[in-house]
């Protein structure tokens, strides 16, 4: 005799877990299109790749716009594997070098989608969100290693902040990879210099 009360929780966890790894699928296609320079990939290209019908596409995924979503969380995931934590007890020195290379090294996982979010920024909320979602995990990062400075900047803290955020984020590394034909090594030091003005400048001020 079959158990269904013991059968049918079974089933239900199947059904879930095989939905799961098809949407992982569906957003590892996405992404690796998009690695591989395809900027706009299509429904019918996504499916493709992922091994799946586009009725299956759309039934996990409603639209671009929960798609988007979904490969921002992962983008995210990528981004947040890499990081490691910088005390706020070293040296400026060495937290400006430490920061400045661990936002090279995650700028440069993100660039692929950061230039394929900007062809439909325009028309996505979601990526909007993405973008701003990128923007205050950065904001964060800079208040936890930089908190002594800018605690010493006084009225002027928002504005450092601010300043700072603009540096490290993906706006200004395209600029300098993108437009200005610079090498990773190349606008890694760039970063680290304007990291570091900024820095120096705020606390220099302090003290007149």
């Amino acid at each position: 005799m079959i158990d269904v009360a013991a059968d049918g929780p079974a089933r239900v966890d199947g059904r879930s877990a095989r939905a799961e790894r098809t949407r992982t699928a569906i957003v590892d296609a996405h992404l690796a299109l998009i690695d591989e320079g395809d900027l706009r990939p299509t429904g019918e290209r996504i499916a493709e790749r992922a091994g799946v019908s586009l009725r299956t596409l759309w039934t996990n995924f409603k639209d671009m716009e929960t798609l988007f979503a979904a490969t921002g969380r992962r983008v995210s995931e990528r981004q947040e594997s890499m990081v490691r934590p910088i005390s706020p007890e070293l040296p400026l020195t060495r937290r400006i070098g430490e920061f400045s290379a661990q936002r090279a090294r995650m700028l440069e996982v993100l660039a692929p989608s950061a230039r394929a979010s900007a062809l439909r920024e325009p028309f996505s909320p979601q990526l909007r969100r993405n973008r701003e979602g990128n923007i205050d995990r950065v904001r964060g990062e800079i208040e936890t290693v930089f908190g002594p400075e800018l605690a010493h900047a006084g009225p002027g803290r928002e504005q450092l902040l601010d300043a700072l955020t603009v540096a490290s984020t993906w706006s200004a590394w395209s600029m300098m990879r993108d437009a200005m034909g610079l090498d990773v090594e190349a606008a890694r030091a760039t970063l680290t210099r304007i990291v570091g003005a900024l820095l120096v400048d705020a606390i220099a001020a302090g003290l007149r």
